[in-house]
């Protein structure tokens, strides 16, 4: 099994609503960050991309046909090498909205928590999501600039045949269209609202080795 299909959105665009659909379009099983939390193995795998390894992409997605969300998104570079023939998607929202939602959610804490914590999941995580933004998780200005120059890199750097730009608002219609599928019956996921992660966050495994 290969990727055939990865997405370059970052958290909080509703990757995780993403990857249900996909999963509904026969595009899974679909890599996601909570996969991450459900392998541990996968922890230092992905330290090690972060590291600049390419050795590791076919163990991390073994089983895989399709990614989304970080960490997925942080290497849509690399991965459009590896595996020129998959299809990418950039799910985006309003970027007022996309902090407001970062706040409430995935960074919310985050830097207390990962503050000089040796667990791997942290070490993933600093590497991966908080180095992305200089460790200025609150800084909304400076936030939102590296949410927009990340989504103007990924227009610039895959093909616009290869890519499509998505709005999980925007239901089955463009995104059956890009995969070349047909429409489902069942009406477009919606998972993961800023509730349903406050509710599942102290789960989140950064502070266990």
């Amino acid at each position: 099994m290969t990727l055939k299909v990865i997405g370059a959105g970052l958290g909080r665009t509703g990757t995780l609503s993403l990857k249900l659909a996909l999963e509904a379009l026969d595009f899974g099983p679909c890599y996601h960050m909570i996969e991450v939390f459900k392998n541990p193995g996968a922890v230092e795998l992905w330290e090690r991309a972060a590291d600049g390894a390419n050795d590791v992409w076919d163990p991390i997605f073994n089983g895989y046909s399709s990614g989304v969300d970080w960490p997925v998104a942080g290497f849509y570079e690399r991965l459009a090498r590896r595996y020129p023939d998959a299809k990418f998607i950039l799910t985006w929202r309003d970027p007022e909205a996309w902090f407001t939602s970062t706040q409430a959610t995935i960074f919310e804490g985050l830097d207390e928590r990962i503050e000089n914590n040796p667990y791997p999941w942290a070490r993933m995580v600093r590497k991966i999501v908080v180095d992305a933004f200089d460790g200025r998780l609150h800084d909304k200005a400076h936030v939102i600039g590296v949410y927009e120059a990340h989504n103007d890199r990924v227009r610039r750097t895959i093909p616009a045949s290869r890519l499509l730009e998505f709005s999980v608002s925007e239901g089955w219609g463009p995104l059956c269209g890009f995969l070349g599928v047909p429409v489902p019956r069942d009406p477009f996921p919606r998972a993961n609202s800023t509730e349903d992660f406050q509710a599942m966050r102290a789960s989140l495994p950064l502070d266990k080795p």
